[in-house]
């Protein structure tokens, strides 16, 4: 991506997000500070469609703000260490969901068999040997 800036209006739209939450983003400081030209108006760098693209896809995973924040930030060692666990924390807790929705899909898998099962074996008379219960 070239190295221009770009108004706020421009930033927002070439990452998907209203003005609303690029100024958000600002104000939290997870998007640097963008200067202002001489009539007030805020000129990002272009990078900033980029790191607006991964911070709402890091949101979508399941990171808050302030975790993207940190991820974001640049510093030294001690930072890049604290950056490091938060990522083995967050791939952990992705590995555990994975191993969740497997189990789960194995479920849906063996109801979807028995049911193929009873439409096979009976057609029309078939009676849904899947119930769930919810209690009240």
């Amino acid at each position: 991506m070239e190295n221009t800036a770009l108004q706020i209006g421009e930033i927002a739209n070439r990452s998907g997000v209203s003005v609303d939450t690029v100024r958000y983003y600002e104000k939290l400081k997870i998007l640097p500070t963008a200067p202002r030209t001489s009539s007030g108006y805020r000129m990002f760098p272009s990078k900033a469609v980029e790191q607006i693209k991964f911070i709402k896809q890091a949101q979508e995973l399941g990171f808050s703000l302030d975790e993207i924040k940190k991820l974001m930030a640049s510093g030294g060692a001690e930072e890049c260490e604290r950056v490091r666990d938060l990522l083995q924390t967050k791939i952990a807790e992705i590995d555990e969901q994975i191993k969740k929705m497997k189990l789960f899909r194995k479920t849906l898998a063996n109801h979807l068999c028995v049911c193929n099962t009873e439409l096979q074996e009976k057609g029309a008379k078939a009676q849904c040997p899947v119930h769930f219960e919810i209690e009240k």
